[in-house]
């Protein structure tokens, strides 16, 4: 058994990753199984950087606000603000702290700086302007479409003006409020003005959608290209505060539904300009359900990597990411009996796996899922390696 694995096992390089497909993807997601770690992002790092070199890829899509990344995107493409600035406002969750994401984001400016756009690497964040515990108001991006689409339309085309949408808008600590989470009567998102911004953000939207021709004439592609963000993001964060208003039992699948459905247009969205590179937790590239135990008890729903490969199909591929052990954390060396403790005899740092030959060397009787002493890392299911295009294993990961 351990011999037919090592036989698996290959250097985890742009050539290894493509060698696994039938054809280079328009979107490659690399998945991880924790966050935070620098070990795992330090290896992104470098397989990113080889596909960009080698095989061509023009964008690069983090698990980071939407919003957000677009200072991240200006910085990397014009040099507007400073590195500081960018790696403090330009990532949620954190992501900014992270001595590997700095790394990422200054060799993406090196590579652009004297380059013509057409050679440009992008920044994305795609997930929504929300953390686990709390979601953004929509006041930035339903401002932004409404200034965009006034400055560019006639007025009487609008639904409504600047000082409708700020009255209807209100306190953005109304929004913010981090009880609304656990307690939906301290939600904003069923109210008379939530109800009438959503009205209004489907009419600004329309409008966006059916001015198509003019706006990027009268403008450019890219401005018409974030207006769309706007529009994205507004919709989706009244959806969002709707649900967090929902009082019944599927109230969090609900939630976490919508916030991988808002991951997955953003994938798409920046897919339909050129193919992207895609790193996020495993669980939200993943193509089975995703899973989780909350407050309220366990949830499932598709994952953003479940509808982007169903729109998608071979133009979608998955690399996920298992881990041997974050001491650091709690997670020491995995029993021989899981997925994890059988790559963890092999030798090498790091390898990546084809996970069809791996399935084949486990037989017909997969081992068990590890089970994590730790809430943060989630293990490999051995069920899902049917829907993983490549598994790269790190045996140990290094302290950040």
């Amino acid at each position: 058994m351990a011999t037919d694995i090592k036989d698996t096992a290959h250097a985890v390089d742009a050539a290894a990753v493509m060698g696994l497909l039938p054809s280079r993807p328009r979107l490659l997601a690399l998945g991880e199984p924790t966050h935070g770690e620098d070990t795992l992002l330090e290896l992104r790092n470098e397989l990113f950087r080889q596909l960009v070199e080698q095989e061509g890829y023009r964008t690069i899509a983090l698990e980071s606000d939407c919003m957000r990344g677009l200072l991240v995107d200006d910085y990397v493409t014009a040099g507007t603000g400073t590195l500081d600035e960018v790696m403090e406002q330009g990532f949620s969750h954190g992501w900014g702290s992270s001595a590997a994401n700095r790394a990422l984001v200054s060799w993406m400016r090196a590579h652009n700086d004297g380059r013509p756009a057409s050679e440009w690497v992008r920044f994305a964040g795609f997930d929504g302007p929300l953390e686990i515990t709390a979601a953004a108001g929509p006041r930035q991006a339903l401002t932004a479409l409404h200034g965009y689409l006034a400055a560019h339309v006639d007025a009487e085309l609008l639904p409504c003006t600047a000082p409708t949408l700020d009255r209807l808008l209100g306190a953005e600590d109304r929004w913010t409020d981090p009880a609304a989470m656990t307690d939906p009567a301290r939600s904003v998102g069923r109210s008379a003005d939530a109800d009438r911004l959503r009205l209004l953000t489907d009419e600004l939207v329309t409008l966006l959608d059916v001015r198509t021709p003019h706006l990027i004439r009268a403008a450019s592609r890219d401005d018409w290209d974030r207006a769309c963000l706007y529009g994205r993001t507004a919709a989706g964060l009244l959806r969002y505060h709707h649900g967090m208003a929902d009082t019944s039992a599927a109230r969090m699948t609900r939630l976490c539904a919508l916030r991988d459905s808002m991951m997955a247009h953003n994938l798409l969205a920046v897919a339909a300009r050129g193919p992207v590179l895609v790193h996020a937790h495993n669980s939200h590239l993943q193509r089975e359900k995703s899973s989780m135990r909350m407050w309220e008890g366990p949830v499932e729903w598709w994952s953003a990597g479940a509808l982007v490969s169903a729109r998608l199909g071979e133009e979608y591929a998955f690399v996920a990411t298992a881990l041997g052990a974050i001491r650091h954390q709690g997670v020491d060396a995995p029993q021989r009996d899981t997925v994890e403790g059988l790559l963890y005899t092999l030798p090498q740092d790091h390898f990546l796996i084809d996970p069809r030959r791996l399935a084949t060397a486990l037989g017909d009787a997969p081992p068990a899922p590890r089970v994590s002493p730790w809430f943060g890392y989630a293990p490999l299911d051995p069920a899902h390696l049917a829907g993983i295009d490549g598994l790269v294993f790190v045996r140990d990961v290094q302290r950040s």
